[in-house]
C-alpha cells in the first residue's frame, strides 16, 4: 500500500530529492515549507516550522484527507557560521528555533495520529557535525547534536506505540544549503583561520554527494522494521563516524583543527 509521507523543508536540497524518491516508489507525499514549490505527485502546504500553530494547522489539513501519517521526514533547517565570540544572540536563537524547536513542533503535531494508529516512522535529518563539530560552525553543530539526543530519547518514549525514530547524519552534500548559510564574519581579524575554515567547508559541500543519494537512504530507512538510532551515508562518512567512536576525543579534535583551522 502507498504510504502517506510528510517532508519538511521540501522545496529544495535533500527535502525535494526525498519528495521525488518517495513519489517514485508510489507513495503519497505532502511537502511542508515556507517557499512554494510544484512537483507532480506531491501536495505543497505552506508551513513555518517555528510557528507551532501553523504546524498544527498544516498537519491537521493532511489528516483531514488521510487516515494517518506513515512517515515523517523532519528535514527543515538552516545553518550559521562564524566565531562563537562574535555570533549574535539573535542568530544563535534563530539557529536553535528552526533546527531544534521547529523539529519538535512537527514531531509533536504528528505523534497523536501515529500513536492512535500504533504505527509510524520518524526520521530526523541531522548532520555528521553532530558528532564531529566543525570550528566556526559551533552553533550549527550544537543544534544537530541536540537532534541526535532528541532521536535517542524519543525512540524510547514511543517504542510502546510501535513508532520508529532515528536520525540520519549526512556528510557533505551539494545543495543550495551552502549559499543560504548565514555567515557572521565579524572577528576575522581576531580569528584569521575563520575565512579559511569556512572556505574549506563550503568547498567540501560543493564537491559532496548529491541529495538524491541521501533521499534513497531515507526511503530505505523508512522501510526498516527495526532501524538503528543513528545513520550516516557514504563510505567516507561511515569511516569518519567510526573513527569518532574509537579515537580519543583529543586526537579527533586535533584532526578537525588541522583540517579546518
Amino acid at each position: 500500500m502507498p504510504k502517506i509521507v510528510v517532508i519538511t523543508g521540501a522545496s529544495g536540497g535533500i527535502g525535494l530529492a526525498a519528495c521525488k524518491e518517495f513519489i517514485s516508489r508510489g507513495d503519497k507525499v505532502y511537502g511542508l515549507c515556507r517557499k512554494p514549490f510544484e512537483l507532480e505527485g506531491s501536495t505543497f502546504i505552506s508551513c513555518d516550522v517555528c510557528d507551532k500553530d501553523n504546524v498544527v494547522s498544516a498537519i491537521g489539513t493532511i489528516l483531514e484527507k488521510e487516515q494517518s501519517i506513515d512517515v515523517l521526514i523532519s528535514n527543515a533547517g538552516f545553518g550559521i557560521a562564524g566565531a562563537v565570540e562574535f555570533t549574535s544572540v539573535e542568530d544563535i536563537k534563530r539557529q536553535f528555533d528552526v533546527n531544534v524547536t521547529g523539529t519538535v513542533n512537527v514531531i509533536s503535531a504528528v505523534l497523536p495520529s501515529m500513536r492512535h494508529a500504533k504505527s509510524g516512522a520518524i526520521i530526523i535529518t541531522s548532520s555528521l557535525s553532530a558528532i564531529l563539530p566543525i570550528p566556526f560552525q559551533a552553533f550549527y553543530s550544537m543544534s544537530k547534536a541536540a537532534l541526535n539526543a532528541l532521536a535517542l530519547s524519543l525512540r524510547n518514549e514511543v517504542r510502546s506505540h510501535n513508532i520508529r525514530v532515528c536520525a540520519l547524519m549526512p556528510g557533505d552534500i551539494k545543495t543550495g544549503f551552502t549559499a543560504a548559510r548565514t555567515k557572521e564574519m565579524n572577528g576575522a581579524d581576531a580569528y584569521p583561520a575563520m575565512k579559511h575554515s569556512i572556505s574549506v567547508m563550503e568547498h567540501d559541500e560543493q564537491n559532496g554527494m548529491s541529495p538524491s543519494h541521501i533521499a534513497s537512504k531515507l526511503v530505505r530507512i523508512s522501510n526498516k522494521a527495526h532501524p538503528r538510532p543513528l545513520y550516516t551515508s557514504g563510505a567516507k562518512y561511515h569511516l569518519f563516524a567510526f573513527l569518532s567512536r574509537i579515537l580519543p576525543n583529543r586526537l579527533v579534535c586535533w584532526i578537525l583543527g588541522k583540517l579546518y583551522s
